[in-house]
């Protein structure tokens, strides 16, 4: 059971993380509410302007830069996570290795019960002969 919330819960980290993609991309060229003002500026409008105000720009730069450094850094450890997945080493959370260990061991007991039951017929054979 613990296996699936952790995998609900890289499922939702990665929807978050589209959702952010999606609002970084829709508000990249526009959307600052300047409280003070009282109206809503965009980049493009301000950047038309004869007289720009920079503070804005840097503010909307800086947001915009800190909004895509968050987005790379989440992507970046789901893609560790991956990683590790998909080349088989252990990793927290992952009961793969175990379930396969666990296969494997039947299937050795399997072959072992076959080779004993051929010896035990074997034993009867002889013992009859």
């Amino acid at each position: 059971m613990a296996t699936y919330s952790l995998a609900n819960e890289r499922l939702r980290a990665l929807e978050d993380i589209e959702r952010e993609i999606g609002a970084i991309l829709q508000n990249a060229g526009s959307g600052y509410d300047d409280q003070r003002a009282g109206s809503e500026s965009t980049v493009i409008l301000e950047l038309s302007k004869e007289k720009t105000n920079e503070r804005l720009l840097d503010r909307q730069a800086a947001a915009f830069t800190a909004s895509v450094q968050h987005v790379e850094a989440e992507l970046s450890a789901q893609i560790r996570y991956l990683t590790q997945v998909a080349t088989g080493q252990p990793h927290e959370g992952s009961s793969y290795s175990s379930r396969k260990d666990c296969q494997m061991a039947l299937k050795r007991v399997d072959y072992a019960r076959l080779k004993l039951s051929d010896v035990a017929r074997t034993c009867e054979q002889m013992l009859e002969n």
